[in-house]
């Protein structure tokens, strides 16, 4: 157990003096941002699995409209650097709660975008360039929108109690999860995934609520004090050069390893809500309401462990508990695959939720983890980079290059990348340092 000097990242955080009333609100404002982030990734790797290979790449073979489809899902990692980059710098430098708030208006317009799309058959090939345009817009804003919402409340939160607050914004990802296969379930028992109805709009419906939630949050955000919200900010000079380069002349190897670290749960996520739905209902044959509602069961066990683990790295450690959800998934990757081809409905359901259990599980601590290993004069931009090269690697490429490897090689392929990546992210969280006060003060 490392018991070195606590790192100037956990050390210079703006205050810890919040009322737990505003605390309260800080913390709200983050579970709600990010539940609508992974609520608008999630309904749109659904329908890039079940509804976009018909609808925008109608001309297609079968496996080159998965492939194209599910491109269009990965695009949006691409601008993530560009958005966590230009978020990040201008939320290092002027303003957390602008930054934030930005995100959440560019997250609701290319989200209801996406739903009021056209599609191929009625504008051609405009279709798929304005479905490709959308979601580098929503990529760009969620580049920005998970390093401020849990820097508000690990940047107000008391030290040993990082972990609970940050937990919230983490328990966003199960109630998405939850809440966009319901919608999806729903729309699909009553309109039918088989009718013209369901291709024509019903899949438009999850993308166009989309805009009453963001709504909603952006009454939440705005309700907090500006203040509270830009804690960070007020611990370093506002002529404290460029964040980004401050950055990478500093902590640019733990840039490289948190990345690493956070790498493994958005490969889990993305390969269970994108690729595995879609091989789960239309390789293997299962119900697509089986599929849907084990999703559902999924993202209540992520929350509660998620839940958990922040909690517990509370009083444990942040690296060590990580450490652990790590460790069970990386072996679980490679098992996960080959379950799911039992072809048996119970097995799957057990598979789906042990994956979800484990992304919860790998989750809780980042909230607190990543921005306490990072100096607070440059901290958006680092949580922002991290986390998005994390996504970029783990969430992107996988689901992506997964149904080529499929047909071409076989599920053992997919196995093995999977878990070859959890591997990475147990190396670089093992790099890490314990930021723990607890148990990073000297002796």
């Amino acid at each position: 157990m490392q018991t070195s000097a606590p790192l100037a990242g956990a050390t210079d955080f703006g205050t810890d003096s919040g009322t737990d009333r505003e605390l309260r609100k800080i913390s709200v404002a983050g579970y709600v941002g990010s539940a609508i982030e992974f609520y608008d990734f999630f309904i749109y790797g659904t329908a890039a699995a079940l509804v976009f290979p018909t609808v925008f790449f109608p001309d297609l073979g079968h496996t080159m409209a998965i492939t194209a489809s599910l491109g269009t899902f990965a695009a949006a990692f691409v601008a993530r650097p560009v958005g966590a980059a230009v978020f990040g710098h201008f939320g290092d430098r002027i303003s957390r709660k602008q930054m934030l708030v930005a995100t959440l208006m560019l997250m609701g317009v290319a989200t209801v975008g996406v739903g009021l799309i056209p599609s191929t058959a009625s504008i051609g090939i405009v279709a798929p360039l304005l479905l490709l345009t959308m979601r580098l817009v929503q990529g760009f804003a969620v580049g920005g929108e998970w390093a401020g919402a849990v820097l508000m409340s690990a940047e107000n939160a008391p030290a040993r109690r990082r972990g609970f607050y940050g937990m919230f914004t983490q328990l966003g990802l199960g109630t998405a999860l939850v809440m966009s296969n319901l919608v999806f379930l729903a729309v699909h028992v009553a309109v039918g995934d088989a009718t013209p109805a369901f291709m024509q709009w019903g899949w438009r419906i999850p993308f166009l609520l989309s805009g009453v939630l963001i709504v909603t949050a952006l009454v939440i955000r705005l309700r907090i004090k500006d203040d509270a919200i830009d804690a960070g900010s007020s611990t370093r000079s506002k002529d404290s050069g460029i964040p980004l380069v401050a950055l990478l002349r500093r902590q640019g190897k733990t840039v490289l390893l948190a990345g690493g670290a956070a790498m493994c749960a958005p490969m889990l996520v993305f390969q269970a809500g994108t690729f595995i739905t879609h091989y789960a209902a239309d390789h293997m044959e299962y119900s697509t309401n089986v599929v849907l509602l084990n999703n559902v069961v999924g993202g209540i066990c992520a929350i509660g462990c998620a839940a958990l683990t922040a909690i517990l790295s509370d009083t444990r450690g942040r690296r060590r508990v990580m450490l652990i959800g790590l460790s069970l998934a990386a072996p679980w990757s490679f098992v996960v695959i080959p379950l799911i081809e039992t072809n048996n409905e119970m097995v799957f359901g057990l598979a789906v939720v042990i994956t979800y259990a484990l992304i919860g599980t790998c989750m809780g601590p980042l909230a607190a983890f990543v921005p306490e290993v990072f100096a607070g004069e440059y901290r958006y931009t680092a949580a922002a980079l991290a986390h998005t090269g994390g996504a970029i690697i783990g969430g992107a490429l996988p689901p992506v290059v997964s149904p080529v490897l499929m047909d071409t090689f076989g599920g053992w392929v997919v196995a093995v990348m999977m878990g070859g990546l959890a591997v990475i992210s147990v190396l670089c969280a093992a790099a890490l340092p314990e930021t723990l006060p607890r148990l990073t003060a000297p002796r």
